[in-house]
């Protein structure tokens, strides 16, 4: 939501207008001693991660409670030790369990550290209860700010563990469809075993301008951006998406043989039987012969499998793990055939303006940010860019605005 807000601006939504996400929380398990930590991007980089929260407040009030509750280091040092300790008042404010001066042993710090990630993903329910029981015992002793304090904690606490636990539960469902999906599909093409490394190309012009190819991958079902790649075509002259998806696919394939990297299961292209046998023949041509190859035609969702198709019902689990790559491919290669689109005629429209070159192109856009924004500047804002003056101002208001074109604003 947050990157679509960004990308295209809704009038009426101020929301997420800058860079900043919804916080996260991370430890690093596979670290001695780890400390939970507040971030607001999520990297494939080992960690665990939970959340995001959409209120910062719970996510702050969530971290103070389990390094509380659960003893747990706030310090900075990755390996704290004795001279750590000299310098540190958690043991005696914040509840730590200091392992640094060994109070306790680096396995019982990880079952801390376990518990609360325990915690965090809702398998710990009682804790709740124990903060619930907390405050109404503060309550019945009428100490209602303290019973206020729990109160509000609790609140924040319910909102966050309810909110990660569903985060939680829906990946581990979508992971069991994607596997029984990418089963269902071994079985039906008759592969050696499931496909667990798909890609899944397509292609995306304009009348046979601008165009490009995409390739997304996924891993047991599930997409993984970090292995997607664009390619813009070179060979294809005109409308032909035959020979465009030919030459992707080679382009892709004799590299990974050129560096002896691992193939996928299964190769999957946008395409009736055309682009399939386009894609089966690229591959035959560099050798690869035994690589399964599959198309997914739009129209009635057929895969076309050896040249025959193979209806499936909409609900089949093998048909939905092709339907959602393809339709990823889709919008990976769109996105970028729009990117270039845009990008040119950017470019042009400040190419097509007299006594412009390329530095002063570039000054005009690092002043204005867009042509958009440079079209609705008058003669004298854009006289005040650095080195263009009132004459050149003239110039490029003139050509921005031919006659007959857009009025004033007068």
């Amino acid at each position: 939501e947050g990157r679509l807000i960004r990308d295209y601006r809704p009038r009426y939504n101020v929301s997420f207008r800058d860079d900043k996400r919804f916080l996260l929380l991370r430890v690093e398990r596979q670290h001695p001693f780890p400390i939970f930590k507040l971030c607001r991007i999520k990297r494939d980089d080992g960690a665990m991660y939970f959340g995001p929260y959409a209120s910062s407040a719970a996510a702050r009030a969530t971290l103070d409670f389990i390094e509380k509750r659960f003893g747990l280091r706030k310090c900075a040092p990755r390996v704290p030790d004795e001279q750590t300790y000299k310098h540190c008042l958690n043991d005696i404010i914040r509840f730590c369990s200091a392992p640094c001066v060994g109070k306790i042993s680096e396995d019982e710090y990880d079952a801390r550290v376990e518990d609360a990630c325990a915690f965090l993903q809702g398998r710990r329910p009682e804790i709740l209860k124990e903060l619930r029981l907390a405050m109404e015992e503060a309550s019945t002793a009428l100490d209602f700010e303290r019973a206020g304090a729990l109160r509000d904690t609790l609140f924040l606490l319910q909102r966050a563990v309810k909110q990660n636990a569903r985060m939680t539960q829906s990946p581990e469902l979508k992971q069991k469809h994607a596997m029984d999906g990418i089963r269902e599909l071994g079985k039906l093409l008759g592969l050696r075993g499931p496909p667990r490394v798909i890609e899944a190309f397509d292609i995306s012009n304009t009348f046979g301008s601008y165009s490009v190819a995409s390739m997304v991958c996924a891993i047991d079902g599930i997409p993984r951006a970090n292995r997607y790649r664009r390619f813009r075509i070179k060979t294809v002259v005109g409308i032909d998406d035959p020979k465009m998806i030919a030459e992707v696919v080679t382009r892709r394939y004799r590299r990974l043989l050129a560096e002896e990297s691992k193939l996928p299961d299964l190769v999957l292209v946008d395409g009736g039987i055309t682009q399939s046998r386009a894609a089966r023949a690229a591959l035959d041509d560099i050798g690869l012969q035994d690589l399964p190859c599959a198309g997914l035609a739009k129209r009635f969702e057929e895969i076309y499998w050896k040249d025959k198709p193979i209806l499936l019902p909409r609900r089949a689990g093998a048909l939905k793990v092709l339907q959602r790559l393809r339709d990823e491919a889709h919008r990976f290669a769109l996105t970028y055939h729009r990117r270039l689109r845009s990008r040119r005629i950017r470019e042009s429209a400040l190419d097509e303006i007299p006594g412009i070159g390329k530095r002063r192109k570039t000054v005009i856009l690092e002043h204005f940010g867009s042509i958009h924004r440079l079209a609705k500047a008058s003669c004298e804002e854009i006289a005040l860019v650095p080195g263009i003056g009132p004459e050149m101002a003239d110039i490029i208001y003139a050509t921005l605005h031919p006659a007959g074109g857009e009025s004033s604003n007068d």
